[in-house]
């Protein structure tokens, strides 16, 4: 007689737990375990008691009179009055005030050709003659000197237009010459491989306010006579060198990760060692180290506030002479900078956002 099978149905399993949404990322991320509890309640404390005090003294009892006396009075909280005072200087530097206009049109040029420049629609063959043109409008709006402008000399220029344009110059003349070196010290010809890296260990033996001070205060020294050099084109060559020796191990680090296949199989097709490096190798490599390279570009970026001491006031140096050379709002120099920290965090908070971007662009090809 065959066998009867009875069949009985599985008791109901529990429904999936939700992964997203709020309440599940604070219960992982805040309330893992009871480590991750006590920190979140103890910072949650510390900041339910600063904050407070924070809003006070910079919200509500703030003043934006640009009235030093106003400031004084007892129970004021932050005086913005030094910015609505001061914000020209400290924007524009030691620039003259009459002709402001020229660095604020270079500054706008300059930051939307950065725009241009990271966002993908724009990434065409005519971007380069945009970038031509844009150095040079920024230049002669800046310097003058032509087209009816008044000459202002490169001493005088100051504020934001000179940190975004020596950020800016440095990062773009930096990177090729990052990834020369970088390939020269994974170079066969041993002349080469020991140049770069002379240099390397050389740039990074020292701090890079050595390297301004051999550009600004040295390096005329060695010139021949009558021969002259601006400052700010020394001062940017420094920068510059120094920057590509820091990017140039971090371009190395991503070209040892690559596997000695890549090379292979390129050479068994029969590609050049140039052909080899800038369509297979160097793609690969640039992707693998995107964090890396951004790093260095945000440290750069705030790197250029160094150049106050070899007397060129950038964004930092111009915020101390507004405020120095003005006893009535030398005591409200914290809101001053809580003004250029603003400025700061909201350029590199917007690099750091977009190598995120890269990243995820990058990696498509690995969640095939």
């Amino acid at each position: 007689m065959a066998e009867t099978i009875i069949f009985q149905s599985l008791p109901a399993r529990p429904a999936p737990v939700n992964t997203e949404g709020l309440v599940p990322w604070v219960k992982n991320n805040l309330f893992a375990n009871w480590q991750s509890t006590l920190t979140t309640l103890i910072v949650g404390g510390l900041l339910l008691f600063y904050i407070p005090q924070f809003i006070n003294w910079a919200v509500l009892t703030a003043t934006t009179v640009p009235n030093a006396d106003a400031c004084r009075a007892e129970g004021v909280g932050a005086c913005w009055g030094v910015i609505t005072e001061k914000y020209r200087l400290i924007i524009f530097g030691r620039y003259p005030f009459e002709e402001q206009w020229r660095p604020l049109v270079a500054t706008i040029l300059m930051v939307a050709l950065l725009v241009m420049s990271c966002t993908r629609m724009f990434w065409k063959k005519w971007l380069v003659a945009v970038w031509i043109v844009v150095l040079a409008a920024f230049f002669i709006l800046m310097y003058g000197g032509m087209f009816g402008l008044t000459e202002v000399q490169t001493d005088r220029w100051g504020g934001l237009p000179l940190t975004i344009m020596l950020a800016t110059l440095s990062i773009v003349l930096c990177f090729p010459i990052a990834i020369c070196v970088a390939l020269g010290r994974r170079s066969n010809l041993p002349a080469i491989r020991t140049f770069c890296t002379i240099y390397v260990e050389l740039i990074r033996g020292v701090p890079l306010i050595s390297v301004l001070f051999m550009a600004s205060f040295m390096f005329p020294l060695f010139m021949p006579a009558g021969v002259t050099i601006d400052v700010l084109i020394r001062v940017l060559v420094g920068v510059t060198l120094f920057a590509a020796a820091y990017m140039a191990e971090v371009i190395r680090g991503g070209l040892q990760a690559m596997p000695k296949g890549q090379a292979e199989a390129a050479a068994s097709l029969g590609l050049s060692y140039w052909q080899t490096q800038f369509k297979i190798i160097l793609p690969q490599a640039l992707a693998m180290v995107v964090p890396g390279i951004m790093n260095n570009f945000i440290g750069l970026f705030k790197d250029t506030s160094l150049v106050y001491i070899v007397s060129l006031y950038e964004l930092t140096g111009s915020l101390g002479l507004a405020l120095n050379s003005d006893a009535d709002w030398r005591p409200y120099k914290l809101e001053g900078y809580l003004f250029i920290v603003a400025i700061y965090f909201a350029f590199c908070f917007a690099m750091s956002r977009y190598s995120l971007w890269i990243e995820k662009q990058v990696n498509k090809s690995k969640l095939r």
